[in-house]
């Protein structure tokens, strides 16, 4: 067999292998090892490979933002925040019918810029606004459909760690990406609560025919203003810092993380003992995404060497084929990946594919990388796997809810996901124009 033609069957023997339960990190480093040794009949050369893709995985110094915006996130979460900003959003949109929904959405929108987690919101919003929801009359579709539509907003709202994979994978500033991330999660966010508005008024059985008001809603200003000024500081720290040039990504990871600390300390809601525990943890999932990082640039340095990538670039350019056209395909890819596999998953495995292609096309790879990610996560809504759908279910102690209701309640979700997905790809501008 020619290079390529293994290049292409490891592709598909990683994407089996992953789907069948092997650890990613895993399936791309055995993969890419084999490949190497049958492409160069040299297994010298494959670990030759390995050592490089392993020293290149530890040593960058903006690797260091993985721990500190970890840490920032769990730190976030032991100090309550999620519940006081989804109060005050519930406060906020209470006058509104669907106003509930509204207001998950919107504390959703908030609790990513601090935590970056898709999965962390699935939780935590499944334990606070799904219980609200049903117990004010709501459709038990539409409550967990509107948690598991907007978690995702974790992985596109800055500090987000699908960012963070696609920034060292494609070889781009973190910064960039993370100020790129702002305004398409704006638009996600916006196109969510204006769904929601007018599934009120046009079909208003999926929202609940008999929605009461919660009276114990309103807050008064002190404690909206209490409630509110832990997560708007985090924030305007962290994203403001980045956006400033006051900080970089690494810095604003670790002033995110010491006034996480901080408010949890001064909330008396974080023990000697949990604030270890939020440390080993932090060291697992670094450890985690660390290994994922090393072996994608393992995988990468195997496509290179196969000449995958300019093999496909060549095929692409011979077919003719319009912009639009080209991303009409590699979007139908990720939909289709994103229903056997994980978000991490389809960026390691297709990315370095389009990479080289994108590049002569002359388009930005930071536009590229938001319309990877959120193309990504549409997978997290769709069955079979659809993780923050099994999340949700697996959080929820109402066994009156089905997985199906989950994933019914998500999909129309997911299909507004996708037109701001086409959006983004027709005026590329809104993913960079922050940048200028």
């Amino acid at each position: 067999m020619s290079p390529v033609e293994i290049g292409m069957l490891s592709v598909a023997a990683i994407v089996v292998l992953v789907y069948l339960g092997l650890y990613i990190p895993v399936a791309l480093g055995l993969v890419s090892f084999t490949s190497i040794w049958l492409m160069s009949g040299k297994p010298i050369l494959a670990f030759n490979f390995l050592k490089v893709a392993v020293g290149d995985g530890v040593t960058e110094y903006t690797f260091a933002t993985i721990p500190l915006f970890t840490l920032m996130g769990l730190l976030v979460s032991k100090a309550r925040l999620g519940r006081d900003i989804y109060e005050v959003m519930n406060s906020a949109f209470r006058k509104v019918t669907g106003g509930i929904g509204m207001a998950t959405v919107g504390a959703n929108a908030v609790f990513a810029a601090i935590t970056g987690s898709s999965i962390a919101s699935a939780s935590v919003f499944t334990k606070i606004s799904v219980p609200e929801m049903i117990r004010l009359r709501y459709n038990p579709r539409f409550a967990v459909g509107v948690v598991a539509g907007s978690s995702v907003l974790g992985m596109i709202i800055p500090p987000s760690a699908m960012l963070i994979i696609y920034s060292f994978v494609a070889e781009q500033s973190v910064g960039d990406m993370f100020l790129a991330g702002i305004v398409p999660g704006l638009i996600l966010t916006g196109a969510y609560v204006f769904a929601i508005f007018l599934m009120a008024r046009f079909w208003p059985s999926f929202i609940g025919k008999d929605i009461a008001s919660d009276a114990s809603a309103v807050l008064s200003w002190p404690e909206i203003f209490t409630k509110s000024w832990p997560v708007f500081g985090l924030v305007g720290l962290v994203l403001g810092g980045i956006y400033t040039g006051w900080l970089t990504p690494v810095e604003a990871g670790a002033a995110g993380a010491a006034l996480a600390l901080f408010i949890a300390l001064m909330r008396r809601s974080i023990s000697r003992a949990d604030f270890w525990s939020t440390l080993v943890e932090t060291g697992h999932i670094t450890a985690a995404i660390l290994l994922l990082i090393m072996m994608a640039s393992f995988y990468s340095r195997m496509l290179g060497y196969a000449g995958l990538p300019n093999e496909l670039d060549a095929l692409l350019q011979s077919l003719d084929l319009s912009f639009f056209q080209i991303m009409m395909i590699y979007v139908a890819m990720m939909l289709v990946l994103g229903t056997l596999l994980d978000t991490a998953s389809i960026i390691l495995i297709v990315v370095p594919l389009f990479i080289t292609l994108i590049e002569s096309m002359g388009l930005s790879l930071v536009w590229f990388g938001i319309v990877t990610v959120i193309g990504a996560e549409i997978g997290l809504l769709t069955p079979p796997l659809g993780i923050s759908c099994f999340v949700i279910k697996g959080t929820l102690n109402n066994p009156d809810i089905s997985l199906k209701d989950v994933f019914m309640g998500a999909l129309p979700f997911a299909g507004i996901m996708l037109l701001v997905l086409i959006l983004l790809i027709k005026y590329p501008a809104l993913s960079t124009a922050i940048l200028n």
